[in-house]
């Protein structure tokens, strides 16, 4: 059986989410209908929470987070349409909790944040969120180490 490819404005591609986005209460509260909703990790990449959240490529390292089928005006509205334009779409593979490597589009910082910024509430938030979402870490620090 043959089956035409969806060409339509509604069509969904799988993003990562790495931030408090991975929140579907966070999502809906956008006007984003949070589809398909997995667990995943990005391998070769580490969380930085600076005064906003990216991730930074970092051989060894892994990020977990949370992928979801969204609409392309979805997305706009999450970064473009909500004032975080400094963000780009990247495509990159994540490795869903079931073991499937997904093809996904994740938004980064192209500049990453100054090693002096931190962003303590930020951090306290996102770490409850993955832990709602049952994720194994790593987690965001909470608090800057002792120099």
């Amino acid at each position: 059986m043959h089956t035409e490819p969806d060409n339509s404005p509604d069509r969904t591609i799988s993003v990562f989410f790495y931030g408090l986005y991975m929140d579907p209460d966070v999502l809906k509260g956008r006007d984003v209908e949070p589809r398909a909703g997995q667990p995943a990790t990005a391998e070769g990449y580490a969380l930085r929470i600076g005064h906003k959240a990216t991730l930074l490529r970092s051989p060894g390292a892994v990020a977990c987070g949370m992928v979801y089928s969204l609409t392309h005006a979805e997305l706009d509205r999450l970064y473009w349409g909500a004032g975080l334009s400094e963000y780009r779409a990247e495509p990159m593979t994540v490795r869903t909790s079931d073991g499937e490597v997904v093809s996904a589009l994740c938004c980064n910082l192209l500049q990453p944040p100054a090693e002096h910024e931190e962003n303590p509430d930020y951090a306290r938030s996102l770490r409850e969120a993955m832990l709602r979402a049952g994720l194994p870490g790593p987690f965001p620090e909470t608090s800057k180490p002792d120099d």
